[in-house]
């Protein structure tokens, strides 16, 4: 199964890297697929639209991973991966999860990645003022927040071949 991982880049610095791969362990928490209930809720879709969705639903988990780090680089970083279907457990939509959501039910170690997608630096001032505003009390706070995600949104993730995981800018 094609996962998509919401990361930070501090993760990434576990990785094995050689000339022509990189292997990562995949931690045992929640991330993102082509599941059943995304293909159920997209029907007209194909399959490469709803690994878009699962993809982007990865990519706005990522904020959140940055938020619980606390002094994680602000850069959204989803890992690509291929895992065994068995090691993955859909999540309960019943509690508000996306349909894409998957639970990888343990640590992977020595996983291949497939690819990491990584906003570019410029993109930090954006992603602290989204964790700046959704902290903030401010009664304009939500205004700027709403403003705040749709600049990050709209910025594209950057592609690396994953021998490529060391020369990802940090900023």
């Amino acid at each position: 199964m094609r996962l998509y991982v919401p990361a930070t880049l501090d993760e990434l610095d576990s990785a094995a890297v050689t000339a022509a791969a990189a292997t990562w362990t995949v931690p045992g928490r929640p991330a993102h697929a082509v599941t059943a209930a995304l293909s159920r809720l997209w029907p007209d879709e194909d399959e490469e639209g709803l690994e878009w969705y699962a993809f982007l639903a990865a990519a706005h988990d990522s904020l959140l991973r940055i938020a619980e780090a606390g002094g994680a680089l602000p850069l959204r970083v989803v890992v690509t991966v291929e895992v065994p279907d068995d090691v993955v457990q859909p999540a309960h939509e019943a509690d508000g999860a996306p349909a894409s959501q998957v639970v990888v039910t343990q640590d992977l170690p020595v996983t291949r990645v497939v690819a990491v997608h990584v906003d570019e630096p410029t993109a930090s001032d954006d992603i602290l003022d989204v964790l700046e505003y959704a902290a903030s009390d401010d009664p304009g706070a939500d205004a700027a927040l709403d403003d705040a995600i749709q600049r990050v949104t709209d910025l594209d993730l950057l592609w690396y071949a994953p021998e490529e995981i060391r020369a990802i800018p940090r900023g």
